[in-house]
């Protein structure tokens, strides 16, 4: 356990922020820092076929201590944090839980409260990772780092857990979606593999999000206000206008579970020129595909309204729904329920409402579930995790790697 929050601690310290607007791969030197860093200790730890390329992802090998033939098993996470400004210089703590509020920082007055995050209640009595609550902590995703490092330096010092050839990766910029972009499904060799990095414990995630971003720009026409009668086309009305005709609950903060949503996550703009974002997600491919109808029939509505060409709409698939590729190869995920179980706890089956680099890679023809960190409040300045579900994580990788040797 020591050796595990040691381990997290330090990689945390690390500012791995990725930028979007990067075209670098990673998009941070921050996320080159910290795959170097991974390297050294794989190194020092005695695992095997070390690489980190030149698009900064990181690959090794645990060799079978077996004869038998059996499936080669992959452990990924990845390095970078979210690319909120609030994920730098984070300054992680050790705290625990007596059942009251968690002072986060007392001289900001930042308090992790169980009326705001009553998830809190179910750790009372342990120790919890946070920061001082100006930063994120970075959890997501260097607790999965951390957890299948630690399994793997454990199977190293332990040789009597007899398992196959293990295969782990860390990859760059999963937070601004790049995360398989460049990763060598080939050169990684494995049969299945399983993403590190999920939310809290016990949690399997098989089914994710149909994903698409929308990029929307409007053109208006400024003219002074005092002559503007039948003139003047103000684009931020018009933005607002079209914000306005999409369905009012179907957002993120009125939807969980398998409710799909179309998600307005950037606006700006004047008289004459605006732009605004969009993030659409649906579990289900027919309704995936209906919002996208829907948001081309508003546009096309607004430019017979407005003029041809006043609304321009660029619209991109990001990622598709796993659960397709997982179906057909599912004892991948009740090999991970079993372990789970081994391990005393109680395996939860969810949808993750986004998306994963398991998502992409299985659509490579690396089948990637994905399973629990053990964190809680990701992306947020209350982020946090439980010690105790650290070392179950760890352990659940261990326990995958030695039942799947069986």
């Amino acid at each position: 356990m020591e050796q595990l929050v040691e381990r997290f601690i330090r990689y945390v310290k690390i500012n791995t922020r990725s930028d979007e607007g990067s075209k670098s791969c990673p998009s941070t030197t921050g996320q080159t820092v910290l795959a170097n860093m991974l390297v050294d200790e794989m190194k020092e730890i005695g695992l095997q076929d070390i690489s980190i390329d030149q698009n900064g992802y990181v690959m090794a090998t645990l060799p079978a201590n077996i004869a038998k033939e059996v499936p080669i098993i992959g452990f990924l996470a990845h390095m970078d944090t979210s690319p909120d400004n609030k994920a730098e210089n984070a300054r992680p703590q050790i705290l625990e839980h007596t059942g009251k509020g968690i002072i986060l920082n007392k001289k900001a007055n930042i308090v992790l409260s169980p009326m705001e995050f009553p998830v809190i209640n179910n750790y009372i009595g342990q120790k919890l990772v946070t920061t001082d609550g100006t930063t994120l902590l970075g959890a997501d995703d260097k607790a999965g780092i951390a957890e299948i490092m630690t399994a793997m330096d454990y199977l190293i010092r332990h040789p009597e857990i007899k398992h196959g050839t293990v295969r782990i990766a860390f990859t760059p910029d999963e937070e601004i979606g790049r995360g398989a972009d460049k990763f060598d499904v080939k050169k990684f060799n494995a049969g299945f593999a399983y993403t590190v990095d999920g939310g809290a414990l016990g949690e399997i995630e098989y089914e994710n999000f149909n994903a698409a971003k929308a990029k929307i720009t409007i053109q208006g026409l400024n003219v002074h206000p005092g002559s503007a009668k039948n003139k003047m086309k103000n684009s931020m009305l018009i933005a607002m206008e079209l914000n306005n005709m999409l369905p009012a609950y179907e957002v993120p903060e009125h939807t969980e579970a398998y409710e799909g949503y179309v998600h307005l996550t950037e606006m700006k703009g004047n008289v004459e020129n605006s732009t605004i974002n969009y993030i659409i997600r649906d579990h289900d491919l027919k309704l995936f595909n209906k919002k996208k109808d829907f948001l081309i029939k508003i546009v096309d509505h607004l430019n017979l309204k407005y003029g041809p060409r006043t609304v321009k709409l660029i619209l991109v698939d990001q990622y598709y729904n796993m659960k397709e590729k997982i179906e057909p190869v599912f004892h991948i995920v009740e090999l991970a329920r079993k372990a789970i179980t081994e391990i005393g706890i109680t395996p939860r089956t969810i949808p993750i409402r986004g998306g994963t680099d398991g998502s992409r890679l299985s659509f490579m023809g690396l089948p990637c579930p994905n399973l629990f960190t053990g964190g809680h409040n990701f992306h947020s300045r209350f982020e946090f995790i439980p010690i105790k579900s650290m070392q179950k994580a760890a352990e659940m990788i261990v326990k995958i790697v030695e039942m799947n040797a069986l």
